[in-house]
């Protein structure tokens, strides 16, 4: 019960402030509100620290996980869309888990728009990526991994999911207070065309290296003990 009170009192306030930022405030702070993000898809990992014991091995793994996901964006800088850091967010979950998932998709979303630019996006990011890691976590603690699976996960979860919400930031620049259906209907009709190029990335990435991705953290979390799904 005492954890539960814990975790309201830390992540109520946070809501309040992501809510005052965005609806109340005259000029919204993109950094409070990543941070803010940043600190409520951080909860569940600290709760985990007194759940049970969590060893540095297992922080260095989920923080190399992390940056691989940053350097493989930075990586395909030049080529709009085709970028493999949710490929990598899914295998990472596929290994560690939907918790974890979401830590590395919010976390690697957050750290790589310092080399790609920050702004109202980067939360849309944050939360978007952070869920195709948990919700990737989910399917396939339930289902088995292949090539196919990953590519058709990896292919919805990026095209449908991320683009959804990451175009709910495009929606709220161009219209605000003014939102009417025909232009949010107009915004996502014409994210269309991206968000099947990233999905479709996700997926090719997926298919041809997902598997040997896995098996290379697989055998470093058995080899080590680092994590338990």
């Amino acid at each position: 019960m005492k954890k539960v009170i814990l975790i309201l009192a830390v992540a109520l306030p946070l809501v309040l402030i992501v809510f005052w930022q965005f609806l109340l405030s005259d000029s919204v702070n993109y950094y409070i509100v990543s941070a803010a993000v940043l600190v409520i898809s951080m909860l569940p990992f600290f709760v985990s620290f007194e759940i049970k014991s969590i060893t540095a091995r297992e922080v260095t793994l989920t923080a190399t996980l992390i940056a691989l996901a940053v350097v493989s964006r930075a990586a395909f800088y030049l080529i709009p869309q085709v970028k493999p850091i949710a490929a990598v967010v899914i295998a990472s979950a596929v290994c560690l888990g939907a918790e974890r998932g979401y830590i590395i998709g919010a976390f690697s979303a957050f750290i790589s728009n310092f080399i790609f630019g920050q702004g109202i996006h980067t939360p849309f990011q944050m939360v978007a990526l952070g869920l195709v890691g948990l919700i990737a976590g989910l399917i396939f603690k339930r289902f088995p991994a292949n090539k196919w699976s990953l590519a058709v996960v990896g292919f919805v979860l990026a095209c449908v999911l991320y683009g959804l919400i990451v175009d709910l930031s495009t929606i709220l620049v161009m219209y605000g207070e003014n939102l009417t259906l025909s232009g949010v209907l107009s915004v996502y009709a014409a994210g269309v065309p991206f968000n099947l190029v990233f999905g479709g990335a996700t997926a090719v990435f997926l298919f041809l290296f997902g598997e040997p991705f896995i098996r290379k953290i697989k055998r470093v979390n058995t080899k080590f003990g680092i994590v338990l799904n």
